[in-house]
């Protein structure tokens, strides 16, 4: 697919991963990014919203940046995503901050191709399906993949880290 290269693609294919890239026509009205990719991609690819996910930077007590992936349906518990990482607690970063770190834009923040590799944890529900979708890096741009790849890839470990 032309037109789909990013650090996150290009980490993938260094990694010799099976994946497939989607793309779908990003709004630029819309700042509710994941569910844009739950509304353009779940019903075509045949996919439950919880297989889709999306990527939040956090900052951990000791002031240090890390990734929490989970279902785009679902909010993140900052309390359990913190004491996955080993840490007391968590606040979202702030989007400058996050975008900096990554080499992202907030919206099409990949867990995979970071500017610098940050500690990830990932629900522990990913591993309940054979494929997930992420981003790619881009807004409107999704990687589809299976999700223990996903999870050596970036390092992370798996936990349950959704609210409620």
């Amino acid at each position: 697919m032309a037109g789909t290269s990013t650090p996150a693609t290009q980490a993938l294919t260094k990694g010799k991963i099976s994946h497939r890239v989607h793309s779908y026509e990003h709004d630029s009205a819309s700042a509710s990014y994941g569910a844009e990719a739950v509304d353009a991609l779940a019903g075509q690819l045949g996919l439950e919203p919880a297989q889709i996910l999306k990527t939040l930077v956090i900052k951990t007590s000791d002031g240090k940046l890390a990734v929490a992936v989970l279902p785009v349906p679902a909010k993140l518990s900052l309390k359990a995503a913190a004491a996955a990482l080993g840490s007391s607690k968590a606040v979202m970063a702030e989007q400058a901050e996050a975008q900096r770190s990554t080499g992202y834009v907030l919206g099409g923040i990949s867990p995979l191709g970071q500017r610098k590799r940050l500690p990830t944890v990932i629900d522990a529900s990913a591993a309940n399906w054979d494929r997930v979708l992420c981003s790619a890096g881009r807004r409107g741009l999704e990687i589809d993949l299976d999700p223990a790849d996903l999870v050596r890839l970036t390092g992370a470990v798996l936990a349950p880290i959704t609210a409620g």
